[in-house]
């Protein structure tokens, strides 16, 4: 890379990360091409982006950010990921960590918050981004049913209770 090439990667970069939620850093040590080929995919799936970048360019790039506390961790054959659905990065990232002993999950940054390779796992633990929409409207949606059960079910007594006593009264006239 020439200097230019090395100017345009980090403003890309830096402009990545001023958009984004969530950056994970891992190691990437001796996996094959196709290791990583495979791991780019399943990452693009998820609709996150999976990028190998130097060190250097990288700092460069975090240094007046909010994710500026992962810089320690760039040391060695790092990868960064990073998606606007914070949970779809983690659980990518550690459902390929367990079949690949070469990918190691160095830690991340949520916002400000910097996270270990602990708190990736825990964050790969919580549910999507979508299920915790659906769930959501799931909550807001059971009140209501609840009511219209509640406003339904006097009128519904009120009919048997008048349906009884007509019966009752067809029975007394026959």
């Amino acid at each position: 890379m020439d200097r230019t090439e090395k100017r345009a990667f980090v403003a890309s970069l830096a402009t990545v990360f001023a958009e984004t939620n969530f950056v994970l850093v891992a190691q990437n040590k001796g996996m094959t091409v196709a290791d990583v080929s495979n791991l780019r995919r399943q990452m693009r799936a998820a609709g996150a982006t999976y990028k190998v970048a130097k060190n250097r360019l990288a700092t460069l790039a975090l240094d007046g950010t909010r994710f500026q506390g992962i810089s320690p961790l760039l040391k060695g054959p790092t990868a960064l990921a990073w998606s606007a659905d914070p949970v779809a990065v983690a659980k990518t990232a550690v459902e390929f960590a367990k079949g690949n002993d070469k990918f190691v999950i160095l830690g991340g940054a949520l916002g400000t918050q910097v996270l270990n390779a602990d708190g990736v796992k825990a964050l790969a633990a919580l549910p999507s981004l979508e299920t915790l929409r659906a769930q959501l409207v799931g909550l807001i949606q059971t009140p209501a049913t609840r009511i219209a059960g509640v406003l339904q079910a006097p009128g519904g007594q009120v009919a048997r209770v008048l349906a009884a006593y007509a019966k009752k009264d067809e029975a007394e006239a026959a």
